[in-house]
């Protein structure tokens, strides 16, 4: 498995077309602090122009405590306003490279996903986590508010009334509860996490990558359309795949009866 350690990020790549990112801040329960903001834009920005051979992303925390808490509040400790302002405009382009990447980005969430590290959550395609994973949107209780898309991407995966709920007490919920209201797809025990997300990312791997891609795109951008022009969006993103030699190919291996070679052609 080739590794690429970063000051704050680890990056893996333990099947042939998948690559994970590890938030590697153990002693700091992974928070994102600048560097950590900076490293992440620049990883996902490089996969947004350049795929290469890779066809899905998995993003987790180093050990079994914290996926993410959030930013880091040792870092911002004294920080005037203007200097508040330009560190977040670090966060922000970090979460915009998550949520714009063209590749299926899926969370393996390890533990502790708090403040910005619940907004990591509801900004990436789909999450699985553990057990024993906790999170909560704390921002109120520090002044602010969810400025890395949390006000707009955690209602529309769990619903308004539950987000605002969440949101505006910035209490605590467990893995359970964030699989009933949506959050999360599936629990799995903490051994059994990454073994499970791969399995995932495997079968996604498995199938043609434009069409995967344009399936991605047409559902991102689709649902904040009014569906007349979300269908029309719909046969746009389908017709970039008729043309390609993968939809060839997978034809083909459907009337040969074995499994399909995709290349992303």
């Amino acid at each position: 498995m080739k590794k690429e350690i970063k000051e704050t990020i680890l990056i893996e790549k333990p099947e042939k077309h998948v690559i994970k990112c590890t938030l590697n801040r153990p002693e700091a329960a992974n928070a994102f602090n600048s560097v950590m903001a900076e490293e992440l834009f620049l990883f996902f920005e490089s996969l947004s122009l350049d795929q290469k051979s890779i066809r899905v992303i998995i993003l987790t925390g180093s050990g079994k405590k914290s996926f993410c808490a959030g930013g880091d509040l040792k870092e911002r400790n004294g920080m005037t306003s203007d200097q508040w302002f330009k560190q977040h405009k670090l966060y922000e382009r970090m979460v915009r490279s998550i949520i714009n990447c063209p590749l299926p980005i899926i969370a393996a969430i390890n533990g502790v996903a708090y403040g910005g590290g619940c907004e990591l959550v509801s900004a990436v395609d789909f999450a699985y986590a553990a057990e024993h994973a906790i999170f909560a949107q704390t921002e109120t209780k520090l002044g602010i508010i969810p400025g890395a898309g949390g006000t707009q991407n955690l209602p529309r995966a769990i619903g308004k009334q539950r987000a605002l709920e969440l949101i505006l007490t910035g209490k605590t919920f467990s893995a359970a509860e964030a699989k009933e209201w949506g959050l999360i797809n599936e629990l799995f025990s903490s051994d059994n996490l990454l073994t499970e997300v791969t399995k995932v990312a495997n079968l996604i791997a498995l199938n043609a990558p434009i069409a995967v891609k344009q399936a991605k795109f047409a559902i991102n951008k689709g649902g904040h359309m009014p569906l007349s022009e979300a269908l029309s969006l719909e046969i746009e993103a389908y017709n970039k795949t008729v043309h390609t030699k993968d939809r060839t190919e997978g034809i083909l291996a459907f009337n040969e009866k074995r499994l399909p070679k995709f290349k992303g052609k």
